[in-house]
This record gives structure tokens, sequence and C-alpha cells, in this order.
């Protein structure tokens, strides 16, 4: 089993890694669905003339994912010291 970088962290370290993942997180699904809002006013108002709006659509999902997998690292690791 593949040792953990987050067991070598202190625990207010820990739970400051995690607050800040969780933020992180929110901030980005805020801007996520404000991106979707505006494609989705763009293609009813402009039509499919803009194709150009889907790459930050498609992008901000391959961003999201490695944040997402570091905070349930951050979580488990949370969770093996009862914190």
């Amino acid at each position: 089993m593949k040792k953990s970088i987050y067991r070598e962290l202190t625990n207010e370290e820990l739970l400051k890694k995690r607050d800040l993942f969780k933020g992180v997180s929110i901030g980005f699904g805020v801007i996520f669905m404000l991106a979707i809002t505006v494609m989705i006013y763009l293609f009813t108002v402009k039509g499919s003339n803009v194709a150009i709006a889907l790459i930050p659509v498609f992008i901000l999902p391959v961003t999201f994912v490695p944040l997402l997998l570091n905070f349930t690292l951050v979580n488990k690791e949370i969770k093996l010291r009862n914190l």
C-alpha cells in the first residue's frame, strides 16, 4: 500500500488543508455552475455559433478531479486520526 503524503502533517496542518480544499472545491463548483449557465444562455440566444464557449466547460472538470481526490485523501487521514 502506498504511503499517504498527508501522514506526515500535523493535526492543525491537516485540518487547514481540509478547509482549503473545501473552500476551493466550493469555489470551483460555483464557477462551474456559472459557466454552464452562461453556456446555456449563449446557446439559446446566439445559436450554435458559440462552440468556443464549450472549452472552459470541458476543461473545468479536468482540473476539479485532482482537487476532489486530494480532498478525499485528507478526509481519510482525518478519520484515521479520529479528529
